[in-house]
């Protein structure tokens, strides 16, 4: 009797635990325990299909993805690109621009690039900043100038974690207060910090920068340093869980890129690619609510 009444108050005490939210029972083996409740969109980078881009467009509604990472599309395709998009169910989350800052026409390409970006409802553009033969004081000042002109078409331009004005954590910090506009931010690559620096993690360089990121990529990385290794997430030294709980906590809300580049001399047919995709979705997927 005594061993009845026992078990009768566990029961009701897990009873009152589960009711509460405070207890959602045990994790099975083999499983990851979701970390946070972030209700971030989540997309892919549609390059990271390779040769099989084709393949895309009916694989990601099949892996639970509703939102693309593409190009900028040119003016004579943004009919069709929006066609396509809405035949698949999908939305574009973030645009990649292109140009060269050192470039006298650039400010008049990212011009035209943002207004696409108007066009298609598309709130963040991708950049990677180069600026070939011009020193960093002018490309500060150019992509100051850049951000006025994103403000006017409602886009912030998300500058890439790539030397030489986002190599990590203290670098990006320096390109956002010399250029010093709210329009122009960071996009957090989790896999380029190993990949471009030494002696740090994704976490720590994170941390030095988050009040300046716009959107984030979630990338892998082997951990060595300039060594082309991008396997599926959650198989290297990216600490995935303690990135999303540090962006949690920080209340990002912004858009969850995830990068499959994978690794230098390993060849993929399409059945793979669409695994190491799948893989790496399913992951993050464990990691957190997103939508």
């Amino acid at each position: 009797m005594r061993y009845i009444m026992e078990r009768g108050s566990i029961l009701a005490v897990v009873l009152v635990l589960a009711i509460a939210g405070c207890w959602s029972g045990p994790v099975q083996e083999g499983k990851s325990a979701k970390t946070t409740r972030m209700t971030n969109p989540l997309a892919i980078r549609l390059s990271n299909y390779g040769q099989f881009q084709e393949a895309a467009w009916t694989h990601l509604p099949l892996i639970g993805l509703h939102y693309m990472f593409i190009d900028v599309p040119k003016p004579e395709e943004l009919a069709m690109t929006r066609h396509r998009l809405a035949r698949h169910s999908l939305a574009p989350l973030v645009l990649r621009g292109e140009t060269d800052l050192g470039q006298p026409h650039s400010l008049d390409e990212l011009a035209a690039q943002l207004a696409i970006c108007e066009k298609m409802g598309v709130k963040y553009m991708f950049l990677s900043p180069k600026h070939t033969g011009m020193p960093k004081e002018a490309a500060y000042e150019r992509l100051s100038r850049v951000g006025e002109i994103a403000s006017k078409h409602g886009v912030t331009v998300a500058l890439e974690t790539h030397p030489d004005l986002g190599t990590n954590g203290d670098v990006h910090r320096e390109t956002m207060k010399h250029v010093n506009h709210p329009n122009i931010r960071v996009n957090f690559d989790t896999g380029n910090i190993t990949f471009y620096n030494k002696g740090t993690n994704a976490v720590t360089e994170l941390n030095k920068v988050i009040d300046y990121v716009a959107t984030v990529e979630l990338k892998e990385h082997g951990g060595q340093y300039k060594n082309w290794n991008f396997p599926v997430l959650g198989k290297g030294v990216v600490d995935f869980p303690s990135v999303l709980r540090l962006l949690e906590q920080h209340g990002f809300r912004g858009p969850i890129i995830i990068e499959v580049e994978g690794i230098k001399g390993l060849e993929m047919d399409e059945s793979q690619t669409k695994s190491y995709i799948a893989r790496s979705v399913a992951y993050i997927k464990s990691q957190g609510e997103f939508r």
